[in-house]
């Protein structure tokens, strides 16, 4: 039995008001709020032993560098990935999904083609574009079902013998929808394509392995998963890192530098150009084994339970119109009420102190294919009650008299 009022503890914001009353934060699946010991970890490293990493002999250098490099370990085996070197630190998902992009596009041209979802994040629309704006790539799109599922079938009539990668999301940001990675995985290696995958959502909410998932790529982002902003996660099997030339130029990512010519470092520097976010590393690092001591299945069981209370409070309510109804969905409750505007509901929700997102979320084409322009969505976490569940549907209930 997961303990959310001991998970709570843990948070010192979720503890203030809003407008007069206690805060009901829904806006995880955009950012999650920080535990003591994160704060703690990147306050300790910036008070006793902060210095850059790698290139120093003296006691604070090794000593930061050593807790930069326990992050690599602790995300290895979070997602249990072969080697610590197969982790790359960059400042987040999208920047690790364009480093992929542009590394590998050096290699793409005009017929080649990259498959995606309708349901992807702009994170993960966007760097593809840009290939097929300068480098004449075709990109293509799985269509998603009227419950928000991926069309499985249309997928693979989709493949053929000029894809060259399938990058979809784990776990929509928007639906809540669980794809079937592995199994979209293995039709892509069958096609002699390389896979991506964006677990930015996923990796919060579930276990992941990306040895059984067999992914050539996997992308995650610190701030959702508890951790800072400005760090994120590229893990790439060994040999898919060893082939893609670097993405940035500078410091750390290189062997030598001539007047000549440059040799590169062997991955995961060669993607690391510069000084990288050191502080923040030492802040997911603290993160992960906050949530690694947790029961992760009961966690998922209650997020569970936290969205059952949502759909059981709002049962009848035909006002509201739920945007994705996959089975075994994410803790995501995206929604439209009928004659209000997202915006206006979540602002009206702030004055309950109810805090949710609302607009496209980074994700239009999606929306164009459900026939809206914007949504409001509620995204729980694992120190979300169901209290907070509760307040949500009587504000939302308020709410619908501002527009009745």
């Amino acid at each position: 039995m997961f303990d959310v009022a001991k998970a709570r503890e843990d948070f010192p914001i979720l503890h203030r008001e809003v407008n007069g009353r206690p805060l009901v934060y829904l806006d995880s699946a955009a950012s999650a709020q920080k535990p003591r010991a994160v704060i703690a970890a990147m306050t300790h490293a910036m008070e006793n032993s902060y210095a850059n990493v790698h290139r120093g002999l003296h006691a604070l250098a090794n000593e930061t560098t050593e807790a930069y490099e326990k992050a690599r370990e602790n995300v290895r085996v979070l997602i249990n990935a072969a080697s610590a070197s197969e982790v790359v630190f960059t400042k987040g998902t999208t920047e690790a999904i364009n480093l992929v992009a542009s590394s590998l596009g050096q290699s793409l041209g005009a017929g080649d083609e990259v498959v995606l979802s309708v349901m992807e994040h702009h994170a993960n629309i966007v760097p593809w574009h840009m290939l097929r704006e300068r480098r004449g790539v075709e990109v293509k799109f799985i269509p998603v079902t009227d419950v928000g599922e991926l069309d499985l079938v249309a997928y693979r009539n989709l493949l053929g013998p000029r894809t060259r990668m399938v990058a979809v999301s784990h776990m929509s940001n928007v639906l809540g929808t669980v794809n079937p990675i592995a199994e979209i995985v293995r039709d892509a290696h069958a096609v002699g394509a390389l896979a991506l995958v964006d677990g930015a959502q996923a990796v919060v909410h579930g276990r992941v392995d990306v040895q059984a998932l067999d992914a050539d790529f996997y992308a995650f982002s610190g701030h959702k998963l508890y951790g800072p902003t400005g760090v994120g996660v590229l893990y790439g099997k060994a040999d898919r890192l060893a082939s893609l030339p670097p993405y940035q130029g500078g410091g750390e990512m290189i062997s030598r530098v001539t007047l000549d010519a440059v040799t590169y470092a062997d991955p995961p520097h060669r993607f690391e150009a510069g000084t990288p976010p050191i502080l923040e590393a030492i802040g997911l690092s603290a993160a992960i084994e906050w949530l690694s001591a947790l029961d992760r299945d009961a966690i998922a069981a209650h997020e569970r339970s936290l969205y059952d209370r949502i759909k059981a409070g709002l049962n009848g309510a035909n006002w509201i119109h739920e945007i994705g109804r996959a089975p075994g969905k994410g803790a995501i409750f995206s929604f439209t009420m009928e004659g209000a505007h997202a915006h206006d509901i979540a602002q009206i929700l702030d004055r309950y102190g109810v805090a949710v997102r609302a607009g496209t979320h980074c994700a239009e084409p999606l929306l164009d294919r459900f026939g809206v322009t914007s949504s409001a969505r509620a995204s729980f976490a694992l120190y979300n009650t169901l209290e907070e569940a509760d307040s949500l549907v009587e504000a939302l209930h308020k709410t619908r008299t501002f527009f009745s």
